[in-house]
C-alpha cells in the first residue's frame, strides 16, 4: 500500500528558519470543538463528573499502574539497552506521565464522548443495525479489533500527513525508550485516533457499553510495547505487538514499519510487518537530526522549559521539517 506523504502547504513566515504551520492550529481548533461538544452534551445530561471519573478509572486503573511499576523493575533486571535509573529520557518521560494524568486522560475521555456524539448525530447511517443483535461475546471482540484497525489507520496518518507528524514526532523523539515512553505524547496527538475509533463503536455498539476492564487491558497492552525489554511474546508475538516488535518502529532509521497499536494483523495486511529475530541487538531509537528538542542534547534547557518547547514545537516548524 503506497500513499504519498502529504506535507503542510499553508504556512506563514515567522522568523528565519521557522514557519507557522496552520494545519497544527486547525487540529487544535478541531480538538477544542470536539471537547466542547462533549462537555455541552454531558452537562445537559448532568453526567460530566461521572463520565470523567469513569474515564480516569479506565485509563488510570490500578492494573495499569501496577504494570508500569512491574515493567520498570523488569527493565532494570533484563534491559534491552542498559542505562541509569535517572537517565534523562526516563526523567522527561516521567514529566509526561504527570501531564498524562492531569491533562491527557480527561482530554481522551472527552474526545471519546465528543467524537461518538458527532458521529452518532451526523453519520448515524454507519450503524449496522442487524449486527447489534449479535451476542456480546462475539460483538465486543469484533468491535475492539475494529477499533484497533481505526487506531492503526490514525497511526498511519500520523506518519504520512505532515501536520499530524509534527505532533507525533514528539513521541518518536525519545532516544532512551522505556515503558514511560507510552505517555510521551503531545495531547493533540490523540484527536485523529479517537475520531476514527468512534466510528466502529457507533457502527457496532451504539447502545451497548464496552466493559471498562477490556479498555484497561487494551491500554495496558499498548503501554507494555514501549518497554525497554527484548520481549517478543514468542508465537503470540505474531498476533500481539510486543516490545521487540514495536522497538523496530521507533528505530533511528524511521522506517514506516510496525505501525500496529495492539494487533499486528493490520501491518501484515498492509505489508508493513517486520518481526524481530531472536537474540537481536537493541537498535538506536529517536529521530535523525533531532527535529524536536530532546533532553539528551547537551544544550537542553531545564526540564520545565524543555517540556514547554516540546509542546510548542508542532506549531513552530523548521523550514525543512518533515
Amino acid at each position: 500500500m503506497v500513499v504519498s506523504q502529504v506535507r503542510a502547504n499553508t504556512v506563514v513566515a515567522l522568523q528565519p528558519g521557522r514557519r507557522l504551520g496552520l494545519g497544527s492550529f486547525a487540529l487544535a481548533g478541531s480538538t477544542m470543538l470536539i471537547v466542547w461538544v462533549a462537555v455541552a452534551s454531558l452537562l445537559g445530561q448532568g453526567r460530566l463528573a461521572a463520565v470523567l471519573s469513569a474515564g480516569r478509572a479506565e485509563l488510570a486503573a490500578p492494573l495499569l499502574a501496577g504494570l508500569v511499576v512491574l515493567t520498570g523493575i523488569c527493565e532494570r533486571i533484563w534491559p534491552a539497552e542498559r542505562r541509569g535509573v535517572l537517565a534523562r529520557g526516563h526523567v522527561q518521560d516521567a514529566c509526561f506521565l504527570v501531564l498524562h494524568a492531569l491533562v491527557v486522560i480527561p482530554l481522551m475521555t472527552l474526545l471519546s464522548v465528543g467524537s461518538a456524539t458527532l458521529v452518532g448525530r451526523y453519520a448515524s447511517w454507519v450503524e449496522l443495525r442487524p449486527l447489534q443483535n449479535w451476542p456480546a461475546m462475539v460483538l465486543v471482540p469484533v468491535t475492539i479489533v475494529a477499533m484497533d484497525g481505526a487506531n492503526w489507520l490514525a497511526h498511519y496518518a500520523d506518519h504520512r500527513l505532515g501536520f499530524l507528524w509534527r505532533f507525533h514526532a514528539l513521541h518518536h523523539s525519545q532516544e532512551e525508550l522505556s515503558v514511560l515512553t507510552s505517555f510521551r505524547a503531545h495531547p493533540l496527538m490523540h484527536t485523529t485516533g479517537f475520531i476514527l475509533a468512534s466510528i466502529p463503536v457507533v457502527a457496532l455498539m451504539p447502545a451497548r457499553p464496552i466493559a471498562p476492564v477490556l479498555i484497561t487491558v487494551y491500554v495496558c497492552l499498548g503501554t507494555l510495547q514501549h518497554a525497554n525489554l527484548r520481549l517478543t511474546y514468542g508465537p503470540l508475538g505474531r498476533v500481539l505487538v510486543s516490545p521487540a516488535y514495536h522497538r523496530l518502529h521507533h528505530a533511528l532509521e524511521a522506517e514506516c514499519v510496525n505501525l500496529g497499536v495492539v494487533f499486528t494483523i493490520w501491518d501484515v495486511l498492509a505489508g508493513f510487518a517486520r518481526f524481530p529475530g531472536r537474540g537481536g541487538t537493541a537498535g538506536l531509537t529517536g529521530l535523525r537530526g533531532r527535529p524536536v528538542p530532546v533532553e539528551q542534547d547537551q544544550a537542553a534547557p531545564p526540564i520545565p522549559l524543555l517540556l514547554a518547547e516540546q509542546l510548542i514545537a508542532p506549531f513552530l516548524v523548521r523550514r525543512h521539517a518533515r
